[in-house]
């Protein structure tokens, strides 16, 4: 009989920061589903629409880094405190919106609130995972994101069914209100202050310092340090993007489905996306326990799920069959989302005393892919009214994000101004866990 003592302080922690990966993207993407529904009630052009969609990521964009040095700076806990309240009282507002402009100020703000959450959230995670279990956690957390993308549009038409579309951004919002008292409950900066944690937890975490005893972050070092993870995380995000936004609007428009039929094919290429976010953090920490090399553990995972993804897309151009185009994109999918977990774990290996602020500059990579890959799609399906065009520069992206992938680097720890805060150098098995 399993004991509950089993699940552990830090796994408990690790499932908080799971749901709120599953709650921001519900607040995010939720939108999309209430849509049609706002239109109608509130009178929107379809470029006021577009608009409101756009608003969110241009501040999630540039608070990637901002947010990012506030988590360093206030600590994990009081940063997601404060962001979970704005965007959980966005995701409430959007609810009493009255035009087009209340809509996209809400959604601006939205923005705001959930640009601090992942990276914050990796601060977080620095600070209570052990380096063998980075990958992991990046996985399941980002599946968790995937999760929430693919659930967004059943809870939401059936809350829209059976209630109202105002009413939905309510009880969304309300449920991450939940999430963030759950958070400020239970979470502690420092695993060491936290009562459920055991000795045998703590032997293998990392000594960091919290809060205010960090030093000032070496901006342009820290930047020039995280600049290949930045590109690199750019060409991941414009095939993310590219699936996100387009993928049930191609099977519509490409292959003239109904909108529930396309839906149905869309979630099968989603749901390939949760199990690659899994098993690339699986497969990146068994590496670096298999090897004791950082670099192995997250750039080969890394460089083979851009050149899968590349392979995956490729016959996109020139196969119409409709289920072979559809196990192709999952395929893809699923190789691009091998990505995430060991992407998301170098900011850790490279900056942990940084880690904030260092994925907050990686992420920027991903929020500018998101502000200009939708028009380049859109100029270009107007231009030429072809569906699989889009596809082209995300072939090209992904080859160039296979190559940057081998400047990361991350087996070559970022070294701060002061001696004792220098991470160590991972040099093999024995060097796994970092030490103080």
């Amino acid at each position: 009989m399993l004991r509950l003592a089993r699940f552990k302080a830090t796994d408990r922690v690790l499932l908080i920061i799971c749901l709120m990966y599953l709650v921001t993207y519900i607040d995010r993407v939720n939108i999309g589903t209430a849509a049609p529904a706002m239109q109608k009630e509130l009178g929107l052009t379809n470029f006021e629409l577009g608009l409101a969609f756009s608003a969110f990521a241009y501040p999630y964009a540039f608070f990637q880094i901002a947010g990012g040095w506030l988590g360093d700076r206030l600590g994990p806990r009081m940063t997601l405190l404060i962001c979970g309240a704005i965007w959980s009282a966005a995701t409430v507002a959007i609810g009493f919106v009255e035009g087009a402009v209340s809509l996209v100020i809400a959604r601006f703000v939205l923005g705001i609130g959930e640009g601090s959450a992942f990276p914050t959230a990796t601060r977080a995670l620095a600070n209570w995972m052990a380096a063998d279990r980075r990958g992991f956690a990046q996985g399941i957390t980002h599946a968790f994101a995937r999760l929430g993308n693919a659930l967004t549009p059943p809870l939401i038409a059936f809350l829209i069914v059976a209630l109202s579309w105002r009413d939905s951004f309510i009880i969304v919002g309300i449920i991450s209100f939940a999430w963030v008292a759950l958070w400020f409950w239970y979470f502690r900066d420092d695993p060491r202050d936290h009562k459920h944690v055991t000795p045998e937890e703590i032997a293998v975490l990392p000594t960091v310092k919290i809060a205010g005893e960090r030093k000032a972050v070496p901006w342009r070092r820290l930047l020039k340090r995280m600049l290949p993870v930045t590109l690199t995380d750019f060409c991941y995000g414009w095939t993310l993007w590219l699936f996100l936004n387009w993928i049930p609007s191609y099977f519509l428009h490409q292959y003239q489905l109904d909108i529930k039929k396309s839906a149905i094919f869309a979630s099968g290429v989603f749901f390939a996306g949760v199990v690659g976010d899994t098993v690339g953090g699986v497969v990146s920490d068994r590496i670096l326990r298999k090897t004791g090399s950082v670099s192995k553990a997250r750039v080969s995972v890394i460089v083979v799920g851009f050149l899968g993804a590349f392979l995956f897309m490729l016959p996109v151009l020139f196969v119409t069959d409709l289920v072979t185009i559809t196990l192709c994109l999952s395929g893809a999918f699923f190789f691009a989302e091998l990505i995430v977990a060991p992407i998301w774990a170098v900011p850790m290996d490279i900056a942990p005393q940084h880690s904030g602020t260092a994925s907050g500059f990686m992420n920027f990579g991903f929020g500018l892919a998101g502000m200009i890959s939708p028009v380049v799609f859109g100029a270009v399906i107007d231009a030429t009214g072809r569906w699989d065009l889009p596809f082209v520069a995300s072939l090209g992206l992904l080859l160039l994000g296979a190559v940057l992938a081998l400047r990361m680097r991350p087996d070559e720890p970022f070294l701060d101004d002061v001696a004792e805060d220098r991470p160590p150098v991972v040099t093999g098995p024995a060097a796994v866990r970092p030490q103080a």
